[in-house]
């Protein structure tokens, strides 16, 4: 186990990743080698096979363990939540079932996390290179992000990222005031919060999709600005 570094839990959501998520797992595991940890997918009633493969892993791994949204409208952000709830320890990585985030990065930024004693470690996109992205996706995200930030006077420079570490006690402390619906939970972590909290940034470079497609849609689209529009009001009325 390497030293001063303490447990862990890893939430990642599925929604048809069957042809991926048996290889982030293969991958998270070797990274992470000496490293005490937990993953906890939670699936969003996948229609491709992805249980099958989940079952497989299960019967293979024994810190690893996931739960099938069945009854739940289909939600990123309800996932990752209810994968918070079901997480054992305080420390907290969240991560997208598809390989765009690469898990070489999982023993630096955990080590840093740790080393530093800070509350939230978000890996940043660099936006200097747009691999991983469509050319509407890249150019989309790039003034969402301006959008944002120029509202809530910029905390981090990627408040849309899916890939971060954070403290468990950010969520408790605040579960109340989380919109909680669409896309991005780092954005619900970071403007709910009502308390200050020390946060950096590491910036990576996104792999692109080998399988599926994205997904982004209206719904989600229409999701991220009703959290702006709530956590403006939310600022306001503080």
């Amino acid at each position: 186990m390497q030293k001063n570094i303490s447990k862990f839990s890893i939430v990642i959501p599925t929604y048809n990743e069957r042809q991926n998520i048996a290889l982030l797992i293969k991958k998270i595991s070797k990274n992470l080698k000496n490293f005490f940890y937990e993953i906890i997918v939670i699936d969003d009633n996948s229609q491709d096979g992805t249980k099958l493969v989940l079952k497989e892993i299960k019967s293979s791994k024994k810190n690893f363990t996931f739960h099938i949204r069945k009854k739940e409208k289909r939600d990123l952000s309800q996932s990752l939540i209810l994968g918070i709830k079901k997480t054992k320890f305080n420390n907290i990585i969240i991560m997208d079932g598809d390989l765009q985030h690469n898990p070489k990065y999982l023993p630096k930024i955990i080590r840093i996390f740790f080393k530093k004693k800070i509350d939230f470690l978000v890996c940043v996109r660099d936006f200097n290179k747009r691999s991983g992205l469509s050319i509407l996706r890249y150019f989309a995200s790039l003034l969402l992000i301006l959008f944002i930030n120029i509202l809530f006077k910029k905390r981090v420079s990627d408040p849309m990222s899916g890939f971060f570490i954070f403290k468990k006690k950010i969520y408790i402390s605040n579960k109340k005031n989380i919109y909680g619906k669409g896309f991005k939970l780092l954005f619900d972590l970071i403007y709910s919060s009502t308390e200050p909290f020390k946060i950096k940034e590491y910036k990576i470079i996104f792999n692109k999709r080998k399988n599926n497609k994205s997904k982004m849609n209206l719904k989600v689209i229409f999701h991220i600005f009703v959290a702006i529009f709530y956590y403006m009001l939310m600022k306001l009325l503080r």
